[in-house]
């Protein structure tokens, strides 16, 4: 079954980005393998979001990132830094949130669907990035100052030292 995918108010966002956050808390209480907490925010977070088509990671492995893990469609395996939404995230360390993928300078067209996307650095407990949290949508405008606050939020939460 496919989900609905609609963008939800800002309350709804907060009170789902809460949700988010007590259900990984409790899954990943003790839990300190980076590849399992990918695993599980990408699950938990792309179940939950109706505004949420494509929900992972692109890990950094020397200088590419590459893909895993992840909830959605088959997407890009490899992506250079600078390049697209993601390698724009990882070379300047900043939350990127991007409305219109379409008019975004050398976006990487993975699954021509997505419309919107919010790329989030994840840095281990030293701060060095390590990965990028991507999420694309299949609607414009469909991620904001609320997603921007509540990922890094909870990336700060799950943060293992």
């Amino acid at each position: 079954m496919s989900k609905t995918i609609r963008i939800p108010d800002a309350g709804e966002k907060q009170a789902l980005y809460k949700e988010a956050k007590v259900k990984l808390q409790g899954l990943l209480d003790a839990e300190t393998d980076e590849l399992v907490i990918m695993a599980s925010v990408a699950a938990v977070l792309h179940d939950l979001m109706p505004h949420y088509f494509w929900t992972g990671f692109y890990r950094v492995v020397g200088n590419e990132l590459v893909i895993g893990p992840y909830q959605g469609t088959p997407a890009c395996l490899r992506i250079a830094q600078g390049r697209g939404v993601c390698g724009r995230a990882w070379e300047t360390g900043e939350t990127q949130v991007v409305e219109d993928v379409h008019a975004f300078p050398g976006h990487i067209a993975c699954d021509a669907r997505s419309e919107s996307e919010i790329v989030v650095p994840w840095r281990d407990g030293a701060g060095k990035v390590i990965a990028l949290l991507d999420v694309d949508s299949t609607l414009k405008a469909a991620f904001d100052e609320v997603d921007r606050e509540g990922l890094e939020k909870l990336h700060g939460e799950l943060q293992r030292d």
